[in-house]
């Protein structure tokens, strides 16, 4: 589906940290929470063997390109459900292992979501999530907001950068029933495509950019794009298009 922002790729640095980081076991039960196209559904799924994994995400269309290409790699132990990971009711305590990359951060209430997230896991399941650090140590999310509108300053609406803070997001994990919380810092660039032209379409595809885009008229909307071709031709390097980022990997074992 070409209308669907390539993030595997402009993920790959992260992904390969997070699937070591999971440390899918053969035979384990795994819950993958927002797992978009899913790549890391179908990794888990091949790592399990005997086990089993099961993506959740809101995305029909996401879903639906995850489907397609499960079924070509010939994956039969992957199921994908479209659902609300925050209240849907899951199975009880039926998984060993819950994973999310990136699939975490815009819950409503996220005490209330990690702990139905909590009733689908066996007591000493793992939990391994990969968030974004703050926005300010996140040039990709900086720099091209400010290329748009002059600011970097945070938008309104959903916070990507939500569980940013440790602090925080410990409390959150322990009120939902986890333990043994820990944090790995993760410094890898995200890429936007192997050229500028590529990402200058990739990144116009973004819902922020295309929000940030139609609240300007025509001569603005112009110049903006202008100055978007102009940064991204600035971060093209032979190897790819690239921005600086700062993420967490954060580990932890359901407790009840």
């Amino acid at each position: 589906m070409s209308d669907l922002f390539d993030y595997d790729a402009e993920l790959r640095p992260h992904n390969g940290l997070f699937r070591a980081a999971a440390r899918v076991g053969p035979g384990d039960r795994v819950l993958d929470i927002g797992c978009g196209t899913g790549q890391s559904t179908r990794e888990a799924a091949r790592a399990t063997i005997t086990g089993s994994a099961v993506g959740v995400d809101l995305s029909a269309p996401m879903l639906e390109r995850a489907r397609r290409l499960s079924d070509e790699q010939g994956l039969t132990n992957i199921t994908y459900e479209q659902a609300d990971a925050q209240v849907h009711r899951f199975p009880p305590t039926h998984f060993d292992l819950c994973i999310s990359r990136f699939g975490t951060m815009f819950f409503t209430d996220p005490v209330a979501a990690f702990t139905n997230i909590g009733r689908a896991l066996r007591p000493g399941a793992r939990l391994v999530l990969l968030v974004w650090q703050e926005r300010d140590r996140n040039e990709w999310a900086t720099a091209i907001r400010r290329t748009l509108t002059g600011t970097s300053a945070a938008p309104h609406g959903p916070d990507p950068f939500s569980l940013a803070d440790p602090a925080v997001t410990e409390g959150i994990l322990t009120a939902a029933g986890f333990t043994e919380v820990s944090f790995t810092d993760v410094h890898e660039p995200v890429c936007y495509g192997p050229d500028s032209a590529t990402a200058f379409n990739a990144v116009l595809r973004l819902w922020e950019v295309k929000d940030l885009l139609a609240a300007l008229d025509a001569t603005a909307t112009e110049q903006a794009r202008t100055r978007l071709r102009t940064i991204l031709d600035a971060h093209n390097t032979d190897g790819g298009v690239y921005f600086d980022s700062r993420a967490w990997i954060v580990t932890a074992r359901h407790s009840r």
